[in-house]
């Protein structure tokens, strides 16, 4: 019998040290999806508070110059 046969199941085995593998720690989406939005409500709250304040000067620039 040659070196490479064997009577082990070259599949099962492939299985068994998926198995015995370590898992893989997966991060969590939700925390970044919330800052996300967090933000882009902050920015959108921000941009309409902008163009819906009255102006700060109630004369024209061109009015008071000499």
């Amino acid at each position: 019998m040659s070196p490479p046969d064997s009577v082990l199941d070259p599949e099962q085995m492939a299985y068994a040290r998926a198995l015995l593998r370590a898992p893989v720690a997966r991060e969590r989406v939700w925390p970044a999806l919330a800052a996300a939005g967090f933000a882009a409500t902050a920015a959108l709250a921000l941009a309409g508070a902008m163009i819906m304040a009255p102006p700060v000067t109630t004369q024209h620039v061109v009015e008071r110059a000499p």
